[in-house]
């Protein structure tokens, strides 16, 4: 009984994966954006906007050199990793972390229009932690903040997807 039960499951999932199923807003493939050139204004070249730069690429939206050959100006302000204590065991080690990643940016226009107002993109994940296990933990440390990198870069391009410039009130 529990054979079959497996057997209809895998069947189905790979029915699902046959059909070219996605969750929705999970493929940005052929995104569209409201602006024709971007300029990326960055502290610094690091893993984040190199993968911002990479998904941009793929979308046809290749950032410019120089901000005034831009439509748009993406100006990311801080980049910012954190890790806390979340909880101990009884003989006082530490048996989670709670990882944080935040991202500080806006968009603006040549003219100082802003298309998208400034904006923090947080992310936070829990990481279980084992004093016997400690280069496997760093390495599932480093995968999270991978993952969320890549998460934080996903948000960024659905915000720009709908960016327009801001009316003056």
């Amino acid at each position: 009984m529990n054979a079959m039960r497996n057997i209809l499951l895998s069947l189905s999932l790979l029915t699902l994966a046959a059909c070219g199923f996605h969750l929705r807003g999970s493929d940005l493939q052929d995104v569209r954006f409201g602006f024709k050139s971007l300029y990326l204004k960055t502290h610094g070249e690091t893993p984040f906007v190199a993968e911002l730069r990479r998904l941009l690429g793929k979308n046809k939206m290749q950032p410019v050199a120089a901000a005034d050959q831009a439509e748009l100006i993406l100006e990311i302000v801080s980049e910012n990793t954190t890790k806390q204590i979340l909880s101990l065991s009884g003989s006082g080690r530490v048996r989670e972390y709670q990882l944080g990643y935040r991202i500080s940016m806006r968009a603006y226009d040549q003219q100082q229009v802003e298309w998208l107002p400034p904006d923090d993109v947080q992310l936070n994940r829990v990481l279980t932690y084992d004093d016997a296990e400690i280069l496997a933990k760093e390495q599932e440390e480093a995968q999270l903040y991978k993952d969320m990198r890549a998460d934080a870069v996903a948000q960024i391009v659905r915000r720009l997807m709908r960016a327009k410039p801001q009316t003056q009130e």
